[in-house]
């Protein structure tokens, strides 16, 4: 069993931000307004919102990349703001971006995971273990000898996330990860995030636009004009089809349908989100 993987029991806090300002250079315009946030070891939170809402600033303050103009970021006893702690919080706190190409640093994929623990200074044997243990985390073990170039979208950005994994992170941020692939590709990298959340315990705070992965969070944030709008669990958030939609965002097609399924008289409930859920619903009515 890979040493990263979190242990069952009580779930403790692993980062909490208070108070959140943000906004960058030669802007008025706050970015972020005051986010209140709190994330659980062990947690899936996904955070959506239309473009410009702050989302992505947030995901970039979790592990040091930006730094609060006011408020605080806290990774376990760390805080952001402090230098001397950034290097701690980084080994804590992996992030993974839109585009894999821009990720990937060398010529195999095994040398590309194994350069983060390389640059942790680790001996030669427990980086092999380690680039073995993320490779099989993310189902790309037999993929190791290969170059990236040779690789899909979603291998590539699977690739990236055995990188990050590698360094023994607790929680792992994914800003939009998904947005360049194709469908399948985004199914490949989901399976493999679920997998690692669900089955590994690890950590995942997830950023994006496809309400498809949303609905597989624990728990759900709303970005609205730099501050959390909306916050619940996917059956609480997406039985609010109206309120969803003010904030410019979709919902997933089978809780539309089912909106407007309800709209139309049928009695249905407002919180379904799964195909498999619909039709049970609807077979009720022959």
């Amino acid at each position: 069993m890979a040493v990263f993987l979190y242990q069952a029991g009580e779930k403790m806090q692993l980062i909490k931000v208070e108070d959140l300002y943000y906004r960058y250079n030669n802007s008025n315009d706050w970015v972020l307004n005051g986010v209140d946030l709190e994330v659980k070891e062990g947690e899936f939170l996904v955070i959506v919102g239309h473009n410009g809402s702050g989302k992505s600033t947030l995901a970039k303050m979790l592990n040091g990349l930006l730094v609060p103009d006011k408020g605080i970021v806290k990774v376990m006893d760390n805080q952001t703001s402090n230098h001397d702690e950034i290097w701690d919080i980084r080994q804590q706190v992996g992030m993974v971006f839109q585009n894999p190409d821009n990720q990937l640093v060398a010529n195999i994929v095994e040398e590309d995971v194994a350069f983060g623990p390389e640059n942790l200074g680790l001996e030669s044997q427990k980086i092999r273990e380690r680039v073995a243990e993320a490779l099989k985390a993310v189902g790309m073990e037999e993929f190791r000898r290969y170059a990236p170039h040779n690789l899909s979208g979603g291998q590539k950005q699977r690739v990236a996330i055995a990188g990050i994994l590698a360094m023994h992170p607790k929680c792992l941020v994914l800003d939009e990860p998904t947005a360049m692939l194709d469908p399948v590709g985004r199914d490949s990298v989901m399976s493999a995030v679920q997998r690692l959340n669900k089955e590994l315990g690890m950590t995942v705070i997830h950023i994006t636009h496809f309400m498809t992965e949303a609905i597989k969070a624990d728990r759900i944030i709303v970005m609205d004009q730099g501050k959390i709008a909306l916050e619940g669990t996917p059956e609480e958030l997406f039985s609010q089809v109206d309120r969803i939609k003010r904030y410019h965002l979709d919902v997933p097609q089978v809780t539309e349908l089912a909106f407007q399924l309800q709209k139309e008289g049928l009695d249905i409930p407002s919180d379904i989100f799964n195909v498999d859920r619909l039709v049970e619903e609807l077979c009720c009515f022959k």
